[in-house]
C-alpha cells in the first residue's frame, strides 16, 4: 500500500490536525511500514502537529527521547522535533543513524548563544563553572562543564560547591528560577530565550486566571510570566496549591493524575494533545493560545514520509565534540537521574 499525501503543508498555528481520519489511517500505515522495513524508530516531541505524535514510537521531551534513541535496538532514529534535539540524540547514539525530516527546523533558545560566544564569556570569568541548559547546540555543549534540564537545573546548580561562580545559559527566565529557588547569588545569566515562551506574558495569566479563577495552574520555566505568576502566588494573588512550575515531561505527569476540572497550561501548545489524551476529565486551556513554534511544525506528515521513503536528512556531529558535549550531559546524569521532565 501507499498512502497518498498533499505536499508539505504550511506551518499550522496550534495543535491542529493537518490530516482527515482517512488521510490518518492510510498515512499511519505507510510510515509504520516504512519505519519496520527500514529498522528505525519515530520519536516525536510534544510540541510535534498531533499526527506525528500519534505516529510516534515514543513521545516526550527532547532529553527522554535522546536516551530511548541511546537505548534501543533500532538501525535508525527518526528525530520529529528541531535540530539540536536531534543533535543530541547522535550525541548519546555516535553509531545510530539519527535522521530529522526538516534541517531548517532551529530554535530561538539554541541559537541564542553560540560556541564562540561562550568561549568569549568564558575567558572573562576565569574558574567559573559553566551550566548549559540542554536546549543548546553540541558545540555550546561542548564548551560545557555539566548540562541541566528544567527539571534538575536547581540540583545541578546546588551540587556545585558554594565558592564557585556559574555561568549559566542560555536562558534568562529558567536561569533566574533556578537563581530564585536556590538562592545563589553567584550565578551569571546569560540574557537568551525562546521566543515562543518569553511570549506567555504576565497579561495572559491575569487575564486567563480571571476568565478561570479555579483551574489548576501549570507554568514553564522558560516563560516570560514565570517571576510573575510566582509574584502573585507569594502575595496571596494565585493559590500555592494550584500553582506549579514544571517542566513539559513534569506537565506530562501532572496531567495524569490531576482531578481538577481546568489546568491553565503555559507552554508551547502542541503539548495539549498529549495532556487531553492524557486526562479526558479535565479541560486543558492554554494560558496564551497563540504560543506555538514554528520550528517545531515545520515536520510535517509528509516529511516524515519522505525521509521514510528517502533515508535523507542524516544529522552528523564532529566526534571530538560530540565527545565533549557527552561529557556535559553525562556529568548531569551522575549528579542525578533527569526522569521524565527534560526540558
Amino acid at each position: 500500500m501507499t498512502a497518498t499525501i498533499a505536499p508539505a503543508t504550511p506551518a499550522v498555528v496550534g495543535d491542529e490536525r493537518t490530516l482527515s481520519p482517512a488521510e490518518y489511517q492510510s498515512w499511519a500505515a505507510e510510515v509504520r511500514r516504512l519505519a519496520e522495513e527500514r529498522g528505525a524508530v519515530v520519536l516525536a516531541h510534544n510540541y510535534q502537529v498531533p499526527e506525528i505524535q500519534d505516529v510516534a514510537d515514543f513521545t516526550g521531551d527532547s532529553l527522554y527521547l535522546s536516551r530511548v534513541a541511546a537505548q534501543t535496538d533500532a538501525r535508525e532514529i527518526v528525530f520529529c522535533g528541531v535540530h539540536f534535539m536531534a543533535e543530541t540524540a547522535k550525541i548519546l547514539s555516535p553509531d545510530k543513524t539519527v535522521l530529522l525530516p526538516d534541517h531548517a527546523a532551529g530554535c530561538s533558545l539554541a541559537d541564542s548563544i553560540t560556541a564562540e560566544q561562550l568561549r568569549e564569556w568564558k575567558a572573562q570569568h576565569p574558574g567559573a563553572v559553566v551550566v548549559s541548559y540542554v536546549n543548546t547546540t553540541a558545540a555550546v555543549k561542548a564548551e560545557t562543564d555539566v548540562c541541566c534540564t528544567s527539571s534538575n537545573a536547581a540540583d545541578v546548580v546546588r551540587s556545585i560547591p558554594a565558592d564557585r561562580e556559574i555561568l549559566f545559559c542560555p536562558d534568562q527566565f529558567l536561569g533566574a528560577h533556578v537563581k530564585r529557588v536556590t538562592g545563589r547569588e553567584n550565578i551569571s545569566i546569560w540574557a537568551g530565550e525562546c521566543h515562543v515562551h518569553a511570549g506567555i506574558s504576565p497579561a495572559d495569566v491575569r487575564a486567563q486566571v480571571a476568565a478561570h479563577p479555579d483551574a489548576e495552574i501549570l507554568v514553564h520555566p522558560e516563560c516570560g510570566c514565570t517571576t510573575s505568576v510566582l509574584d502573585l502566588v507569594s502575595h496571596g494573588d494565585l493559590p500555592a496549591d494550584r500553582t506549579r512550575v514544571l517542566s513539559t515531561g513534569g506537565m506530562v505527569e501532572e496531567a495524569a493524575r490531576t482531578r481538577s476540572s481546568q489546568v491553565l497550561v503555559a507552554t508551547e501548545v502542541g503539548i495539549l494533545h498529549q495532556l487531553r489524551a492524557l486526562n479526558a476529565g479535565t479541560q486543558f486551556i492554554p494560558m496564551n493560545a497563540r504560543a506555538a513554534c514554528r520550528y517545531m511544525k515545520m515536520i510535517t506528515p509528509a516529511k516524515l514520509l519522505h525521509t521514510l521513503r528517502t533515508g535523507e536528512g542524516a544529522v552528523d556531529v564532529d566526534p571530538e565534540t560530540a565527545a565533549r558535549a557527552r561529557r556535559a550531559v553525562e556529568a548531569m546524569i551522575a549528579i542525578g537521574e533527569p526522569g521524565r521532565g527534560g526540558e
